[in-house]
């Protein structure tokens, strides 16, 4: 099967993206682009992707259409989607609400783990299956690979305790994106997210996503 190239509002640094684990995600977010889709089948593991040629030298976002990273995905699935990965000689981003697994695996060489951490609040009813903010943030302190954070969709937030949350983790790099999907979430005003963008930035790389730009409709940042 072939890899496919990374389109649309996908990170602007990722070449591509590759999925073993397929259907509806677990942690069921209210925002999720994958639900433009209409109804999606049951979580399966896709064995014909283990002959996907990932090549060399690419930057490949594994799992970015359902998070394999979820309490219900089989270890079994994970193992042999990392031990393909092994095989070849590229960058990997796993990103994943729950974090907590990372811990039960040894990833690939070159590869950054990533969590999102929309705002440092509890929405039940846009966040339903996932893991609290708090938890996501205690299992990111424990882990020894290079460390992003994904404020994306960016939701309302209490400043101080934001900045602290994402502080802990240590990330090498912060991404801030909006709701492309227009699901009428809680945002934060412009200058709000402007003022967090500052504060990140005395201790991190902050990536601002192109879509950031729907929300603030300024020339102020760099995109």
């Amino acid at each position: 099967m072939a890899l496919n190239i990374s389109r649309g509002n996908m990170y602007e640094f990722i070449t591509h993206t590759w999925n073993t684990v397929k259907g509806e995600c677990f942690h069921d977010c209210s925002y999720c682009y994958m639900k433009r889709f209409g109804k999606r089948s049951p979580i399966r593991f896709d064995q014909g992707e283990l002959k996907t040629d990932l090549g060399q030298g690419n930057y490949i976002f594994v799992g970015s259409s359902c998070d394999m990273w979820a309490e219900n995905i089989p270890v079994e699935w994970i193992t042999k989607t990392l031990d393909h990965c092994s095989k070849h000689d590229n960058r990997y981003l796993f990103q994943t609400k729950n974090p907590q697994r990372f811990t039960e695996f040894q990833l690939p060489r070159n590869s950054v783990v990533c969590t999102t951490i929309e705002t440092n609040r509890w929405y039940p009813a846009i966040m339903f299956n996932s893991p609290f903010p708090e938890d996501r943030v205690e299992q990111m302190k424990r882990l020894a690979y290079p460390r992003y954070i994904t404020i994306e969709p960016i939701i309302d937030f209490d400043m101080e305790e934001f900045v602290e949350m994402i502080q802990a983790c240590n990330p090498v790099q912060v991404n801030i994106g909006s709701d492309t999907g227009h699901n009428d979430l809680p945002e934060p005003s412009a200058d709000k997210i402007l003022k967090l963008v500052e504060r990140l930035q005395k201790f991190t790389v902050v990536h601002n996503k192109t879509n950031l730009k729907r929300v603030l409709n300024t020339e102020k940042l760099k995109f």
